[in-house]
């Protein structure tokens, strides 16, 4: 009886383990950059944003990507060139001094080279993994939606306030300012200015 159950139980684990490997390749992240247009992802969120185009005050200088970092500055409550908090004002999707100066307050507050450049890992610095336990990290999955476009619903844990995010079942994430949720585009700049 003892062998039946330890054949048993190699059995429904290697089934276990196929049908988990077919998921992890169905499930495979979304090919994610700016050349898609969009700030995306597929699979686990946790990892979404480390292989994202470059946002600086050359690059993507205006647009709802440029936004979305500027929301997670101002959830951060990093200080902008005046010394006061970055405020909900300063978000209007234009990359310049001032998000360049903010956006090296974080690189410095997260241990990272402070060039002002949201880059790779800048921007993977901000979906490290939300740990309930330990109540630590920036990312947090709430609830899967009924449409496409709010798939999956994520809440971003800043230092100073957090703020909810979809992500559609094509993997672009939607970010919502000025009364309205928009796509978390590379191109175009219409959700905050």
């Amino acid at each position: 009886m003892n062998f039946r159950t330890t054949r048993g139980r190699l059995a429904t684990a290697a089934v276990s383990a196929a049908i988990a490997g077919a998921l992890a390749v169905s499930a495979s992240p979304a090919s994610a950059s700016s050349s898609n247009g969009y700030v995306s992802g597929g699979g686990s969120f946790y990892d979404d944003f480390a292989d994202e185009g470059t946002l600086s005050t050359s690059s993507h200088t205006d647009s709802n990507a440029t936004c979305f970092w500027q929301i997670i500055l101002y959830a951060e409550g990093v200080k902008e060139s005046n010394g006061t908090k970055y405020d909900h004002a300063d978000i209007d999707g234009k990359f310049g001094s001032n998000t360049k100066y903010a956006t090296k307050q974080l690189q410095k507050a997260w241990g990272l080279t402070q060039d002002g450049i949201v880059g790779k890992k800048t921007f993977g610095s901000a979906d490290d993994k939300w740990n309930s336990s330990t109540g630590a990290g920036e990312l947090e999955y709430r609830s899967t939606g009924s449409t496409s476009a709010t798939k999956y619903k994520i809440r971003y844990h800043g230092s100073r306030y957090y703020f909810e995010i979809y992500r559609t079942s094509g993997g672009n994430y939607r970010i919502y300012h000025n009364n309205q949720w928009q796509y978390a585009s590379y191109k175009n700049n219409s959700s905050c200015s």
